[in-house]
């Protein structure tokens, strides 16, 4: 079965205490999965993994293609705030 999307492993989206649900990209940033947004974060900024139920919410809006058991397929992010290299 061919997947769409950007493989990401399952355990590397969480939702923050603030609700945001993000991905962590590694290197203490994170990008929040609605917005594109990339925003520096700590361990105990975390509130829960992401689960099921919010994967099904994220499908609904167009930001997951598809996810099993370890894989989350995400589509392509919006843009957020980067800043360009000159």
């Amino acid at each position: 079965m061919t997947h769409i999307g950007t493989p990401v492993i399952k355990e590397y989206l969480y939702v923050l205490k603030d609700g945001a649900m993000v991905v962590d990209w590694g290197d203490g940033q994170v990008q929040d999965v609605m917005t594109g947004d990339f925003m520096p974060f700590k361990e105990a900024d975390i509130g829960h993994p992401m689960t099921d139920r919010e994967l099904d919410l994220l499908v609904t809006r167009g930001r997951v293609a598809s996810y099993d058991s370890r894989t989350v397929y995400l589509m392509p992010l919006p843009e957020g705030n980067r800043k360009m290299l000159d």
